[in-house]
């Protein structure tokens, strides 16, 4: 599957994977250094895809009409 292909749950899911792996330090350094250029690449993915829907919440707010930008912010 291309990076591109891959939603933020698919990515999130394989980051937590990796750390998983990671953390469990059975792994070889070579293994180790794949593993974390890996989760670099899944996290570059994570914060395109967060930035992308945040520019998208702000282009959707509207006012009056107008289109404004303001910050999302989640109800409690």
């Amino acid at each position: 599957m291309k990076s591109n292909e891959l939603n933020f749950e698919e990515a999130i899911e394989k980051l937590e994977a990796i750390v998983a792996k990671m953390e469990s330090g059975t792994s070889a350094l070579d293994d180790s250094l794949a593993d974390f250029e890996e989760g670099v690449r899944l996290i570059r993915i994570c914060t395109a895809k967060l930035e992308a829907a945040e520019q998208k919440v702000k282009i959707l707010i509207g006012k009056d009409g107008e289109l404004v930008e303001d910050d999302f912010h989640a109800k409690d």
